[in-house]
């Protein structure tokens, strides 16, 4: 499957620290479990690549729609 593939699978997402100071990111779907563990800097360049990866969805999907004549 590539990234950009639509799937009908639904997945619960869950983030937060470990009790050993990791930030796991914890994936839960059709009886599936997968819990990933990274250190903090892991972490920050994720999420570096999620706030870039926003970025450039929303200019995607920014085009302005054309304006009704009157």
């Amino acid at each position: 499957m590539s990234i950009d593939k639509q799937s009908d699978i639904a997945a619960n997402l869950q983030i937060g620290p470990t009790s050993v100071g990791m930030v796991r990111i914890y994936i839960e779907a059709e009886g599936m479990e997968l819990p990933l563990d990274f250190d903090p800097d892991e972490a920050e360049e994720i999420a570096e690549e999620l706030l870039a990866a926003a970025e450039r969805a929303r200019a995607m999907g920014s085009d302005p729609a054309p304006k009704k004549k009157r």
